[in-house]
């Protein structure tokens, strides 16, 4: 049976998270803190740096409660651990005492090694067919076992509930709402018809959440950061996101990451079809999450144009712009 952590402060799940429990946490994991604590950009966990007395600094993240089983969260560590025993380059948690999983006042948390790096630009050929040989490998390890309690990639369900979340939430403009009821239902019809056209394909682990943000470059290249957001999907999914520019300019880009990444595994050529359709799907969800976490005292200082009328009037305008891109013949190399 999977252990769902709960919230240990109700709406405000991280209330109880001060810099002295941040500490206390690292002290329990073995460590001698020197009292440096420096929150890093993280919205969905709570993740610091901390200084240490002796070494370089670590990193924790602590995991909101109630979004993962202990079951997941130690998947997501085990995947991580096996690419990094594979000589891929992500940043896995630390095995402590033999456990990477740790547990401070019920918040669950894990303890990684400070890597720097700097979000990759992958203007040049070389650079992104670099980044294709890293996803490639990352896949082909993906490919050799399944998950069991990580969630799968299933758009059109994933895509009704976030629409249904934010129109039972009362989010939208009243002017706006009809609107959003039929241009949601129109995306969410032609996302499942891509998937119907895609059939049901290889489906392997997979980072998930795999934008640039999440992706640290070096001299030695790129690492991967934050596997989250795992789970089990088409391959596409790691690579769509990298993407930006016109048709041609993404035709060219996409050239060039699969040059890298079918040195080390194969990529079946019809997933390009779910492109435009996991482009929606990840619009309807984000504005979902937004709703989703705003009891979060974060979220509305984060993101304050999220509760105003004209953010909803640009979103559902780009809804209906996305579902025009669905209407155009899918990217072809």
């Amino acid at each position: 049976m999977e252990q769902v952590f709960t919230s240990a402060s109700g709406e405000t799940p991280y209330a109880r998270l001060t810099p002295d429990l941040v500490i206390q946490a690292v002290e329990r994991a073995g460590f001698v803190p020197d009292g440096r604590v420096l929150a890093l950009n993280s919205y969905e966990n709570r993740v610091y740096q901390v200084g240490l007395e002796e070494g370089t600094p670590v990193v924790v993240k602590f995991y909101r409660p109630g979004r993962w089983s202990r079951e997941a969260i130690l998947e997501e560590h085990g995947f991580a651990l096996e690419l990094a025993a594979a000589e891929i380059p992500i940043v896995a948690p630390l095995v402590l005492d033999g456990v990477t999983l740790l547990e401070a006042d019920g918040y669950p948390y894990a303890v990684y090694p400070r890597r720097g790096g700097r979000w990759p630009d992958l203007d040049s050929g070389d650079d992104r067919i670099l980044m294709g040989r890293f996803l490639g490998r990352l896949h082909r390890v993906g490919g050799s076992r399944r998950f069991e309690y990580r969630p799968v990639l299933d758009a059109g369900a994933m895509a009704v509930k976030a629409a249904e979340f934010v129109l039972d939430g009362e989010w939208l403009p009243d002017y706006q709402v009809e609107r959003y009821a039929e241009v949601a239902e129109a995306l969410i019809g032609r996302i499942h018809q891509a998937f119907e056209a895609a059939g049901p394909g290889r489906r392997i682990r997979i980072h998930g959440d795999c934008h640039r943000g999440n992706i640290l470059w070096t001299e030695k290249g790129p690492h991967f950061v934050d596997l989250d957001d795992c789970m089990t999907g088409p391959a596409i999914q790691d690579l769509w996101m990298l993407l930006a520019g016109n048709r041609e300019e993404v035709r060219r880009q996409l050239t060039d990451i699969l040059e890298g990444y079918e040195q080390f595994a194969e990529f079946d050529r019809v997933e390009l079809g779910l492109i435009e359709a996991l482009r929606a799907l990840r619009m309807i969800h984000y504005a979902a999450w937004l709703a989703r976490r705003w009891h979060d005292p974060a979220f509305p200082k984060a993101f304050p144009w999220f509760a105003a009328p004209r953010y909803w009037d640009d979103h559902v305008r780009q809804l209906t712009e996305q579902l025009e891109a669905l209407d155009e013949a899918p990217l072809r190399l």
